[in-house]
């Protein structure tokens, strides 16, 4: 009903690349903290590094939660399930770090995420999780959905932004300096301007 997995590669690392949508979960270390369950779903905004290295776009929101946790205590868990096909979930418990635009790493992560247009969605980070437990359990109870397309509605809030403006937006929104707890979120102001790819 359920396997362990040493590495992330052959028909798993398969069946995470070709999801349409995944999950993420953190939370804070306080008991009462406000746990995290994030959707992410955009073509191309997701990567294997290696076999025990994953890696996802951060883009423009009204809130950094995961970013807070990450920047407090690093627990992160991320879930995929199989919506068609054969049933599966699989889940990739691990540690997490956001990678920001003036990091000198995000320049050569960038290059993992070639067949997305980053400058229109607002890119912040670049969320690098290390797997600490891969496994596998049936997904008997998964409902079958089919994938039609992605949503165009967030490249085109986003697009309308530079770098300064997206700045001045994330700076009025209550949940992105800090998470709903209060803890550090979203460095500001924005690290400009956004690097360029080196292809």
């Amino acid at each position: 009903m359920g396997k362990v997995y040493e590495r992330i590669d052959g028909r798993l690392r398969t069946f995470i690349e070709e999801q349409k949508i995944f999950f993420t979960a953190t939370a804070p270390l306080a008991g009462d903290g406000t746990v995290n369950l994030s959707p992410k779903g955009l073509t191309g905004s997701f990567a294997v590094l290696d076999e025990l290295t994953v890696a996802y776009l951060d883009f423009a929101g009204s809130n950094a939660e995961t970013i807070a946790h990450l920047r407090e205590n690093g627990r992160i868990t991320l879930m995929w399930c199989a919506f068609t096909g054969p049933p599966n979930i699989v889940r990739v418990h691990g540690r997490g770090e956001p990678v920001f635009r003036d990091d000198p790493r995000f320049p050569g992560l960038l290059e993992h995420f070639p067949d997305i247009d980053v400058a229109e969605h607002g890119l912040r980070a670049i969320i690098v999780v290390t797997a600490e437990l891969i496994r596998d359990t049936c997904g008997f109870a998964v409902p079958f959905m089919d994938y039609r397309e992605d949503r165009t509605l967030h490249a085109d809030r986003f697009r309308r932004e530079n770098d300064d403006t997206l700045s001045a937006y994330f700076e009025k929104k209550e949940h992105v300096a800090s998470s709903i707890d209060g803890l550090p979120g979203l460095p500001l102001p924005l690290p400009l301007p956004l690097p360029p790819r080196t292809a």
